[in-house]
């Protein structure tokens, strides 16, 4: 019984309450939502990510990588949308996985959101620390080496007290308050963009389509052992694969808008609308950005910490050049503040639920921010930004986003299978017999409801499903391809006759139905 009751304990879900009040202070509109969407992605990776990947991983066919991320992204980001639509509240996918899946896989998910935002806001730090060190002929890399140098293999050479500076500025503006730092962030996100604008007008003018389809005999010797086999796929299909995954972290970063459900004026539209629309931004911007930077120098001679400043000087535009290295240091501003302003949010909603201390959960009266966990926040992810290297965080990172966006989309498949009130099919209840499943599994019955069989065989598909895509490289499944695909077909069709509902009395898609006078 005590198992029982312990199980029970840890799979029990929240109940949310329609109309239920929030200590913070709803000041957030369409635009601001979708500003902070796109401040918090579009930086380091339009001016660090696009030029490493081009150099080393993929080539000029970093844009058809941007594009591949870009798809990835916007599944996500279509589960987020909905989960937003359904679930108006502070968390994020912490809240998400505790109305649909449970407590304690709720708290694992939240502990791994905190690392994910820790790690995220470290990792844009450190990232405009060396970019903003790099134009400076990196003064301060080698006099902290040469001062404090530091001889462990998994943490930084040398403690970048920078980023820590940077960080902890970012933590006291918000702490002032969202509406404040909201407005910060919409001017330099209209900043950045228009910096995206210039690069992309000057970059045109001097784009020339040969830096595509440069043979390997004209690439010099000294690059041509690190420069692929040239043309516009130099590093092959696995390149461009590769440069994906690396540019799916210039998409991270969209996921903050969902921790507003509790400060946006009207979270059931706006929050939704707010994530499609920074993801369309931000791919153009990216797919855009990544081509001009490519035609206009080749991609073994790029830069790797600071690209455009670099090939805007090897072209002979100087003023150019300080334009767009002011423009990404907005840009990185915009990008730190979205990285660190989840984070707060989801210590206050697990303080406020009890999983975590419940001093995290204390907002101030004059801020209306939770001071406390914004605190913490800012000290722990300026202590990480200090000590370890930029590499190793981006890698710490990609595992909890992903951990977080596969929490997200099977708690949005079990939402919609979930079984809201009992269907009598007759005068008496009738048993499930393994003919009715069998029939049930494809919905052959013609149930237009969710039942409790229909939601269990959904969630035996969600796991039949996880256990095939892990074990896709097994030696059965190499020896029998044919087999793989068959066995992922039956369960998706599957899946995909099985009767939905609209759980939480929200819509079953993320852009339909909307209340424009919604309040």
């Amino acid at each position: 019984m005590s198992c029982l009751k312990i199980w029970n304990a840890l799979r029990r879900c929240k109940r949310l309450e329609e109309g239920e009040p929030t200590k913070l202070a709803r000041v957030l509109g369409l635009l601001d939502l979708t500003a902070l969407g796109v401040g918090s992605t579009l930086g380091l990776g339009v001016y660090v990510l696009a030029g490493a990947v081009a150099k080393d991983v993929a080539g000029p066919a970093v844009t058809i990588s941007f594009l591949v991320a870009a798809i990835a992204s916007a599944f996500a980001g279509l589960c987020y949308a909905e989960f937003a639509a359904r679930v108006p509240k502070a968390g994020s996918a912490y809240v998400y996985s505790y109305v649909s899946v449970g407590e304690f896989i709720a708290f694992t998910i939240g502990w791994n959101l905190i690392l994910e935002y820790v790690i995220g806001t470290a990792s844009v730090a450190k990232g405009m620390a060396n970019y903003i060190d790099s134009l400076c002929n990196n003064t301060m890399a080698t006099a902290m080496t040469q001062w404090a140098p530091i001889d462990i293999s998994f943490l930084a050479g040398y403690p970048d007290f920078f980023a820590f500076l940077l960080v902890m500025l970012i933590t006291i503006l918000l702490a002032v308050g969202v509406k404040e730092s909201t407005k910060l962030n919409n001017l330099f996100t209209a900043l950045n963009l228009l910096t995206v604008v210039v690069v992309l007008v000057t970059g045109a003018i001097n784009s020339d389509p040969a830096n595509w389809k440069i043979e390997p005999a004209n690439i010099p010797e000294e690059y041509r052992d690190k420069a692929g086999g040239g043309g516009f796929m130099p590093f092959g299909l696995a390149g461009v694969m590769a440069g994906a995954a690396k540019c799916f972290f210039g998409f991270v970063g969209f996921d903050c808008v969902a921790t507003t459900g509790e400060e946006a004026k009207k979270p059931k539209r706006d929050i939704p609308l707010s994530i499609i629309i920074s993801l369309a931004i931000i791919f153009v911007s990216y797919f855009s950005i990544a081509t001009v930077l490519t035609m206009m120098w080749p991609y073994y001679l790029q830069d790797a910490d600071a690209p455009f400043p670099y090939v805007f000087a090897q072209v002979g535009m100087p003023v150019v050049k300080w334009v767009v290295t002011v423009g990404a240091i907005f840009a990185l501003c915009t990008s730190l503040l979205g990285a660190m302003f989840p984070l707060p949010r989801v210590l206050y909603a697990m303080g406020s639920d009890g999983v975590l201390f419940r001093p995290l959960a204390a907002i101030n009266m004059r801020t209306k921010t939770p001071l406390l966990a914004t605190i913490l926040s800012g000290l722990l992810s300026a202590i990480m930004a200090t000590i370890f290297n930029l590499n190793q965080l981006i890698d710490m990172m990609s595992i909890g986003t992903l951990l977080a966006y596969t929490i997200v989309a099977t708690s949005v498949l079990i939402l919609r299978y979930e079984e809201e009130s009992s269907i009598e099919l007759g005068d008496k209840p009738r048993p499930d017999s393994p003919y009715t499943v069998a029939k049930q599994t494809f919905n052959l019955l013609g149930i237009k409801q969710p039942t409790t069989l229909s939601s269990n065989i959904a969630k035996i598909t969600i796991f039949i499903f996880s256990a095939l895509s892990c074990e896709r490289r097994t030696a059965q499944i190499r020896r029998s391809p044919t087999l793989a695909f068959v066995s992922v077909g039956l369960v998706i069709e599957s899946r995909w006759r099985l009767p939905a509902g609209p759980s939480l009395r929200g819509p079953t898609h993320p852009l339909s139905g909307f209340d424009p006078h919604e309040k």
